[in-house]
């Protein structure tokens, strides 16, 4: 095992470090637990139609989402998108899946900050979700204000 002490003087050296590092994340329980979410996620029949029926009314969502609110089944089928997707996102496996998702990213993202902030602090790090992105206001804000943007 290459030790993340050790001292790399070639991309390609560095390249083969972040494959060790890859290699430790896809050994946690963090990954572990995701890839079994997932797998009882895609192989429960509940969860696939719910899945379906949710990407079914996600696309008479967007037909009708051109029009906006002047469409005259705007309000209908907004209404049957958030019954679908509260029902999809209360089915067990699909939570427990969604709980696994964030803990990945959780993990992936403090990574890649530990990593961005040892290089400089003024690398900003992409992150899936900016409302929970302490770190930065997750670039170009331009509001002169402590994110320094």
């Amino acid at each position: 095992m290459l030790s993340l002490q050790t001292v790399v003087s070639t991309p390609i050296e560095l390249l083969d470090a972040s494959e060790e590092l890859s290699k430790m994340i896809r050994s946690s329980d963090i990954y572990h637990h995701y890839v079994e979410a997932r797998r009882n996620m895609l192989e429960d029949e509940e969860a696939k139609r719910l899945i379906e029926a949710f990407n079914h009314h996600k696309v008479k969502f967007d037909e009708v989402q051109r029009f906006g609110k002047y469409h005259p089944d705007y309000s209908e089928v907004t209404k049957t998108l958030r019954i679908a997707k509260r029902e999809m996102d209360l089915h067990e496996s699909v939570s427990t899946y969604k709980r696994a998702e964030r803990d990945l990213e959780k993990l992936l993202t403090e990574v890649s900050e530990v990593l961005a902030t040892s290089v400089s602090p003024n690398i900003k790090v992409p992150s899936n979700n900016p409302y929970f992105d302490n770190s930065s206001c997750s670039g170009g804000c331009g509001s002169g204000g402590s994110c320094s943007c």
